[in-house]
């Protein structure tokens, strides 16, 4: 079988729970598992280089055989070996590589109904999960966003700003962002490379109530406002570039993601965050974690 030489085509993005599309390619892997590459996917696959949201619950048919996607993962090809999730290699977007969306499935399963290269088969997303998801990932974006806000005046040097044109502290401090049904963890790293920046970290430390408290206040005032959210694209391929856009205090918002994302504020239900201090393995730590 010949490894596809172009992206995936997803469709994800525009909010598609189905799609039809032709198996490129597929091979057996380890565990009784097999990898099938078609050429459009509206599955979500989760990125290893930054696994913020998991992966999509969903179903691949092909000759009228559902088959329940175990995982589904970033893969990349340069012609003459697939490599899957944490293995690849190289940068999405590098020259004469392939990025694909990788759908596993069961080997014995595939093989008994007929999967083979040239096959048409048709994915279907788990509808609720998907939305859960999303809730998810417009939460984090909004808190991480109003989290800027409430720590505007902590700063003494001047940093990379947010949408907002706030000092960026989760940009510059975050350590790892996890996406759950209807909520995220994001754990930020306070350590002496962000104090020489510029950060003072006293109101974690003396108001950490009060800027939860602040925090909740902004959330619930862009909730209120309802306004719509959507994902802008650069092409329908996996690596095109894509941004979730809404509007908030009257102004455009733009952010880079690859995930995906209610179409309306008004979907998340009251916003709520908590945060807290720790002490990690080699710098203070803030952790905050987002229901919605």
């Amino acid at each position: 079988m010949t490894l596809p030489t172009a992206d995936t085509i997803v469709t994800y993005p525009a909010g598609d729970l189905a799609s039809t599309g032709t198996v490129l390619y597929t091979e057996a892997l380890s565990a009784g598992r097999r990898v099938v590459l078609l050429d459009t996917s509206a599955c979500h696959p989760v990125d290893s280089a930054w696994p913020d949201q998991p992966a999509d619950r969903a179903t691949l048919t092909v000759n009228g055989v559902e088959l329940e996607v175990l995982d589904c993962v970033v893969a990349a090809t340069d012609g003459e070996t697939l490599h899957l999730g944490s293995d690849v290699p190289v940068r999405k977007g590098t020259d004469g590589w392939a990025f694909v969306t990788a759908h596993i499935v069961d080997d014995a399963l595939a093989t008994a109904a007929g999967l083979v290269e040239g096959s048409e088969a048709s994915i279907a997303v788990d509808a609720a999960y998907r939305h859960a998801l999303s809730v998810g990932h417009t939460a984090c974006h909004l808190a991480s966003l109003a989290l800027n806000a409430e720590l505007a005046g902590s700063w003494s040097k001047d940093v990379s700003l947010d949408a907002l044109e706030h000092p960026n502290f989760d940009a510059l401090a975050i350590e790892t962002s996890r996406i759950h049904e209807r909520g995220s963890v994001d754990v930020y790293r306070v350590g002496k490379s962000l104090r020489k920046k510029g950060f003072a970290p006293a109101r974690l430390a003396d108001d950490l109530g009060e800027v939860e408290t602040a925090v909740d206040a902004r959330l619930s005032a862009w909730v209120t406002s309802g306004a719509a959210a959507s994902i802008h694209r650069d092409g329908d391929r996996l690596t095109d570039r894509r941004y979730w856009t809404t509007t908030l205090d009257g102004r455009a918002v733009s952010i880079p993601c690859g995930g995906t994302h209610v179409a309306s504020l008004a979907e998340l239900s009251t916003p709520q965050v908590t945060l807290h201090a720790e002490q990690g393995d080699s710098a203070p730590e803030l952790r905050m974690t987002t229901r919605a």
